[in-house]
């Protein structure tokens, strides 16, 4: 059988070299942006081919839930920080968007839940529960912050 060639710029990465640390650019780079699209982007590989890695590579699989777990408790600590501190604007300069970081949180909650159940000795109704509690005190320490005036400057 013979193989169609691929033009440049199809988006086709099936006969392209791939650097061979291209698993550990991904977790690393999922972990800083809990975004599949962009880790495999950075790695230089395409979805389809880490979402098969992760079907085929129970090792792949746990780094890939421990990653965005990692994450995930980033982004709620980083929340929380802001909150505490005062600081609401984002590197641009513009407003901080706490309310996508916890639709983003509540989002994956159930994958994150699951995830450290496997690795902890409680239900995963548990995990989720803690994980609710913690969404809900975010949302509260929003609400007080929006309820206090400006000061005068």
């Amino acid at each position: 059988m013979k193989e169609t060639p691929h033009p440049e710029g199809t988006g086709c990465k099936a006969h392209e070299r791939v650097h061979p640390r291209w698993r550990d650019l991904f977790i690393a780079h999922l972990e800083q942006s809990s975004s599949v699209a962009r880790s495999a982007e950075r790695a230089g590989v395409s979805k389809a081919r880490v979402y098969r890695a992760r079907r085929n590579e129970p090792g792949f699989a746990n780094a890939w839930a421990l990653a965005l777990e990692r994450g995930y408790e980033d982004l709620e600590m980083e929340m929380l920080r802001r909150l505490r501190e005062g600081d609401l604007l984002a590197r641009e300069g513009t407003k901080y968007e706490f309310a996508a970081a916890i639709r983003l949180l509540a989002l994956h909650r159930d994958d994150a839940a699951r995830s450290q159940a496997g690795r902890r000795e409680v239900t995963a109704a548990e995990i989720r529960a803690s994980i609710d509690r913690k969404i809900a005190d975010i949302r509260q320490r929003i609400a007080e912050d929006a309820a206090e005036p400006e000061p005068d400057r």
